[in-house]
C-alpha cells in the first residue's frame, strides 16, 4: 500500500483574496494569480481595463491587458468568471492604488451580455427579488451580505468577551413560545408508515397508521429559542444563541419576514430589568462599529442617508439611551394626538393604555420624541407572553422593548418569571396547563433550583436594516420568504 505525503514547509493557506492584496502593505508581487467575476470592462486602441471582484471587498481590483495579449479578450464581459496572472504594482491612473498587470487570462465562465439579467443600469427591488439567485452579483446586496457577516463577528466577540455560551437550540420545536399561533406545522412529505417496509404484522392485527405523527405528537418550526435557552441557562448561566425562526404571519410590512435570524440571550441571577436593558445597550452599541465601509455605501443610498448616519453616530455615543414606562409612552402619544387637528390626527391607531404599541406609535417615540433609541418597559401583563416577571402592582410586567429610528421595535426582552407559583398562575391564565407535556418541563426548571434570570432577542435583520438604513428587511437577507412568496 502506498500513501501520499505533502511536506510543506510552513502552515497552509488560501490564495489571498482581494480585499488583501488590496490591503497589504508589502511590495508589489509578480506571478500572481486572481481569481473574480468582471464587474466592468474600458476597452481603448491598445489597452482593456477590466475591473475583477471576487466578493471580499467593495472596491475590486482593475487589471490591465494589452489587446494582443490574450486570445479570449472578446469573452470578457461583464459577470464572466476569470483567473488572471500577472503583478500587482502601483497604479498609474487615479481611483486605486494598486492594479494587475496582467500577463495571462482564462476565461473560466463566460457571461451572454444580451441575455445576463444583471445589466449595469439601476434595477428595481422587485425585479432583484424575481432574480434572488442573481442579486448578491449587484454591489448592494454584496455590500449587505459583507455587512452581516461583519455584524455576526462583532455580535459573537461581544458574547465571547463577557464569558457567555453559544448554543445550538433545536429548530424543529413541540410548543409556541410566545403563544400566538403563528406557527409552522411540520409534516413529512408523504405519509408512508412509521415502520420499516420489510416489518410484517401478524395476521389479523390492525394495519398501520399511516397518519401516524412522526414524533408520536405535532411538530413545528421555532419562532423563538426562548424557552430552550432557559433550560440551558439553569446551568451555562450566560447563554446565547443566533438561529432562524419562523413565523406564519400573513403581514406584507417591511419589517416582517416568515424566516428570519434571531440573536437570543438569556442571562442568569439578573437583578432587574435595567440590567437586561445595559446588557442589550452594551451589544448594541458594539455591533454599531462593525462593517464601516459596507454600512456607509449601503446607507448613501437611501433616503434620509444623512439623517441615519447622524443618528447612527449618536447612537453610538457614550450617552445612555432613554428609558420610559410602557405608562410614560402612552401618555406622551395620547397628548400628541389629541393635541393635533381633528380632521388630521397623527396616528391611524388611537393610543391607549392596555392595548400594545402599533409600529406609528413606535417610530413617532424613537424619531420625534426622542431623536434615538428608546427603551419602553414594563408593559401590561394582558399584553405580554405568560413567562414575562409580574410586577409587584400586578398589572404590568419586568419587559422592555428597545425602539430605534426608520426601524422601531429592534429588541424585546424581560424577566421570566422564576417563581413557582406565580409562573404556574399566569399560564392557566393564558389557557396553558402547567403539569401538561408540552409546557411541564418549563414549570420543572422551577422546581430544581430556580434562580432569577432575563434576556432578550433581537431581529437581525432589523439590526441590518437600522445600521444600514436600508428600509425593507427583504433587502437584508439573502433570500427573503414572506407570505405568499418563496423563490429557490
Amino acid at each position: 500500500m502506498f500513501f501520499k505525503r505533502f511536506s510543506s514547509s510552513s502552515a497552509w493557506t488560501l490564495p489571498q483574496t482581494i480585499r488583501q492584496i488590496l490591503s497589504s502593505g508589502q511590495q508589489p508581487a509578480s506571478n500572481i494569480h486572481v481569481n473574480g467575476w468582471v464587474k466592468s470592462v474600458r476597452r481603448q486602441k491598445n489597452v482593456t481595463f477590466v475591473v475583477i471582484n471576487d466578493g471580499s471587498c467593495i472596491s475590486g481590483l482593475q487589471a490591465v491587458l494589452t489587446n494582443n495579449s490574450s486570445p479570449t479578450l472578446h469573452a470578457l464581459t461583464n459577470g464572466a468568471s476569470v483567473r488572471m496572472t500577472g503583478s500587482i504594482v502601483a497604479s498609474r491612473g487615479s481611483g486605486q492604488a494598486k492594479e494587475l498587470q496582467v500577463d495571462a487570462v482564462e476565461v473560466l465562465g463566460e457571461c451572454n451580455p444580451e441575455t445576463y439579467p444583471i445589466q449595469k443600469q439601476a434595477l428595481s427591488v422587485e425585479y432583484l427579488r424575481d432574480h434572488a439567485h442573481l442579486r448578491p452579483r449587484t454591489d448592494t446586496n454584496a455590500s449587505m451580505l459583507r455587512l452581516r457577516s461583519a455584524l455576526l463577528k462583532s455580535l459573537h466577540d461581544f458574547f465571547e468577551r463577557h464569558d457567555f455560551c453559544y448554543a445550538h437550540t433545536p429548530i424543529l420545536t413541540a410548543s409556541d413560545c410566545e403563544g400566538a399561533g403563528e406557527t409552522f406545522r411540520v409534516t413529512p412529505s408523504s405519509t408512508p408508515s412509521l415502520v420499516s417496509p420489510s416489518h410484517t404484522f401478524p395476521p389479523g392485527s390492525p394495519p398501520p397508521d399511516h397518519h401516524s405523527e412522526f414524533f408520536s405528537h405535532p411538530a413545528y418550526l421555532t419562532v423563538s429559542s426562548q424557552l430552550h435557552l432557559e433550560a440551558l441557562v439553569s446551568s451555562l448561566a450566560r447563554i446565547y444563541t443566533l438561529s432562524p425562526c419562523f413565523r406564519a404571519e400573513p403581514s406584507q410590512t417591511n419589517r416582517h419576514l416568515a424566516e428570519f435570524w434571531m440573536l437570543e440571550a438569556e442571562w442568569a441571577w439578573t437583578r432587574g430589568v435595567d440590567d437586561v436593558c445595559r446588557l442589550v445597550e452594551a451589544c448594541a452599541k458594539h455591533a454599531l462599529g462593525a462593517g464601516g465601509d459596507e454600512r456607509a455605501l449601503l446607507t448613501q443610498g437611501t433616503a434620509r442617508h444623512e439623517e441615519k448616519l447622524s443618528s447612527l453616530e449618536a447612537a453610538a455615543s457614550s450617552e445612555p439611551w432613554v428609558r420610559m414606562t410602557y405608562t410614560e409612552a402612552i401618555a406622551e402619544l395620547e397628548k400628541y394626538h389629541v393635541s393635533a387637528d381633528m380632521k388630521a390626527r397623527p396616528f391611524v391607531f388611537e393610543p391607549k393604555w392596555g392595548q400594545g404599541l402599533q409600529s406609528e406609535h413606535e417610530k413617532w417615540l424613537s424619531e420625534v420624541l426622542v431623536k434615538g433609541p428608546v427603551f419602553v418597559t414594563d408593559y401590561p401583563s394582558a399584553v405580554k407572553p405568560f413567562y414575562m416577571r409580574l410586577n409587584d402592582d400586578e398589572r404590568t410586567v419586568a419587559c422592555f422593548d428597545l425602539l430605534v429610528p426608520y426601524v422601531g421595535e429592534l429588541v424585546g426582552g424581560s424577566l421570566r418569571e422564576e417563581r413557582l407559583d406565580a409562573l404556574q398562575k399566569r399560564m392557566s391564565t393564558h389557557g396553558l396547563d402547567p403539569e401538561g407535556e408540552e409546557y411541564g418541563w418549563y414549570v420543572d426548571l422551577r422546581r430544581f433550583g430556580s434562580a432569577p434570570h432575563g434576556g432578550f432577542g433581537m431581529g437581525f435583520e432589523r439590526l441590518v436594516s437600522w445600521v444600514s438604513g436600508i428600509e425593507n428587511v427583504r433587502e437584508c437577507i439573502a433570500m427573503p420568504r414572506w407570505a405568499k412568496r418563496m423563490l429557490l
